[in-house]
């Protein structure tokens, strides 16, 4: 057995009760390494593309990496790789915290869970000891109750749980797994796939270790990394010290915050929400995942009054003080997208998300698009039962709690924006792709985004193709950010690259600071098999076309590659970036030219049979 990977796969029937360890399919795990890559191809050989997400046919793999658990830096994490309950399309949702180095450490690589229990369940791991038991005393409970019971009836040291709130329960198209308390495979409904299983966590312990194959050679090139990653200025200066939300101004400073639903691209009161005013006003400590050299996490307050500012409801869980977050993209989501630049507001929708177990990107976007329908007079107060003008922070309270107990409007916010769009028949005010909504970059205003928003396969993200890098950040060079020339080939690199970093079981932030070129040697060294940064690039794009013809199968074609009229039609009205348009008709035949794919984006036979995938 290679290094890196333990080599066994638990399989549970939630049918039938079945429990089952089999072996990982080695030359699998060589062509896809695991994580977001051997999910997807597990779930492409054995499930059908076009099923009903929250039928019992619907398959959810949770993957570690051969990396996961190592001493690597950023090792911790783990991909759900399942059909979205939100897009209906292949989604691969990541998460870090310690769970996915704990299935390491009990003696798997892979969960893979089949069918719907008959009643509340959850799972029980323990090395080998594995149980599926009841949880219908926990059904109802916010994670982080969830968590603090089992932990305590389990009766095992450092246990963790990665479990569903109420939003998952209800079937929230948009709800979220989250493990370790505050941490969260959060995009495209996973949650609600897990609640349609009748499945409320998997808790894990594990003793054991990771198998590293060259010891000496891993632990040279662990600290080679370490030590770019501490010298960079994002890695090591400005997520540590900020998070994400340092993003915040830099981003809004450019023109490229989206506002009020994509109707603008900055927010006046945006430095309240951002990192630098976190930090100076409500920041009790940074908080890392396992083995992280850059601990971007913040663990936030309220303090004083504003303890009681947002306590408006009767439910317990009301009354939490220290929580962790924002990150960029709920303060972002859940702030300029809603017109809202009140701190303690956000601090309190981000933490009654995680309670509940609910995306804070697609919750807050869909709000958005709810308040840009009230403002226009699509909906008015006895629809909503409270006035859903931007900026308003007690609106956004209020659904928060609304959207994940499906209690009135918050039943149709809980469907996600582009079904609740066109329900009121303005599917114009939709902002996404793929049934997704949009991560915190305007496209208008940085290129390469929107055509990486286009083509992604799990609908609309900033993670799969993160081209601010060089738009934005400069990193690894500046590319103007207007401009179309070159994005289609960097928008493939990084997608590919992106790939990789995924299936590896590491964090896509570190990428920030070092590149292919430094993960090489550690993969090499943890998994004995060597690697070349032109296998790694190849391999992330086998991983890449996967996951397109599995896509293609549900029924996505390229006539999905596209972005709302509003991003590619209507200019921006303000900012340094007045009058730009998303030039996706310039860059889209270029990329499928890249991608060796037709010109209605179908890839060839020719491409796929290089990619062993024919």
């Amino acid at each position: 057995m290679s290094g890196g990977w333990i080599g066994t796969i638990l399989r549970i029937n939630l049918t039938t009760g079945q429990i089952a360890k089999e072996p990982l399919n080695m030359d699998w795990a060589k062509e896809f390494l695991g994580g977001r890559g051997l999910g997807a191809k597990y779930l492409y050989e054995e499930m059908d593309p076009t099923i009903d997400p929250l039928s019992p046919e619907n398959k959810m793999n949770f993957v570690t990496g051969p990396m996961t658990g190592t001493n690597a830096s950023t090792s911790s994490r783990f991909t759900v790789v399942t059909k979205g309950a939100l897009t209906n399309a292949i989604t691969t949702s990541n998460s870090g915290g310690t769970w996915g180095p704990e299935l390491k450490f009990a003696g798997y690589d892979m969960l893979i869970l089949e069918g719907r229990a008959a009643r509340p369940s959850y799972i029980w791991i323990y090395n080998d000891e594995v149980e599926i038991r009841s949880a219908e005393h926990l059904w109802g409970k916010t994670t982080w109750e969830t968590d603090d019971i089992i932990r305590e009836e389990g009766g095992v040291h450092d246990t963790v749980v990665s479990c569903i709130g109420p939003a998952g329960e209800k079937l929230v198209r948009f709800s979220a797994i989250v493990n370790d308390r505050h941490r969260a495979a959060g995009r495209s409904g996973v949650g609600a796939v897990m609640g349609s299983k009748n499945l409320k966590a998997i808790a894990v312990r594990g003793t054991g270790a990771v198998p590293v194959s060259d010891p000496k050679s891993f632990m040279a090139s662990m600290w080679t990394m370490k030590d770019k990653l501490v010298e960079h200025p994002v890695t090591g200066e400005g997520l540590a010290a900020y998070g994400t939300a340092v993003l915040v101004n830099i981003i809004n400073e450019s023109g490229a915050l989206p506002t009020n639903n994509h109707q603008m691209s900055q927010l006046e009161g945006a430095d309240n929400i951002s990192g630098e005013t976190l930090a100076d006003t409500r920041l009790v400590a940074n908080k890392a995942c396992f083995s992280c050299t850059i601990a971007c996490g913040r663990v936030s307050e309220l303090p004083g009054e504003a303890q009681d500012k947002f306590l408006v409801t009767t439910r317990p869980h009301n009354w939490k003080i220290a929580v962790e977050g924002p990150e960029y993209e709920n303060a972002w989501a859940m702030g300029a997208d809603c017109g809202i630049d009140d701190l303690d507001a956000l601090i309190k929708a981000n933490a009654l998300c995680n309670e509940l177990g609910m995306d804070p990107i697609s919750f807050g976007a869909t709000l958005a698009a709810a308040m840009e329908m009230y403002e226009k007079g699509v909906l008015n107060d006895d629809q909503t039962g409270i006035p859903f003008n931007f900026g308003n922070s007690d609106a956004l309270i209020a659904m928060t709690e609304a959207t994940a107990y499906r209690e009135g409007f918050g039943d149709e916010l809980a469907e996600g924006s582009k079904r609740m769009c066109d329900k009121f028949e303005r599917p114009e005010f939709f902002m996404g792709v793929r049934g997704q909504e949009f991560p915190a970059y305007d496209a208008r205003a940085i290129q390469g985004m929107g055509l990486g928003y286009a083509t992604s396969n799990r609908g609309a993200c900033h993670l799969k193709s993160y081209t601010v890098a060089p738009e934005i950040l400069g990193i690894p060079e500046k590319m103007d950010p207007a401009a179309t020339e070159g994005k289609a080939g960097i928008t493939k690199i990084f997608q590919d690259a992106t790939s990789t970093v995924d299936s590896a079981g590491l964090c896509i932030f570190l990428t920030f600071g070092v590149g292919l070129e430094e993960m090489q040697p550690q993969l090499a060294a943890v998994t004995g098999i060597n690697y070349t940064v032109e296998n790694l690039l190849k391999l992330g794009e086998r991983v890449w076309n996967l996951e397109r013809i599995w896509n293609h199968k549900a029924g996505f074609s390229g006539k999905d590659d596209t972005l709302p009229k509003r991003l590619t039609e209507e200019p921006i009205s303000d900012g340094p970036t007045k009058g730009q348009v998303n030039r996706l008709s310039e860059m889209l035949p270029e990329y499928y030219e890249a991608r060796g794919w037709t010109s209605d984006g179908e890839p060839s036979e020719a491409k796929l049979k290089s990619l062993g995938l024919e």
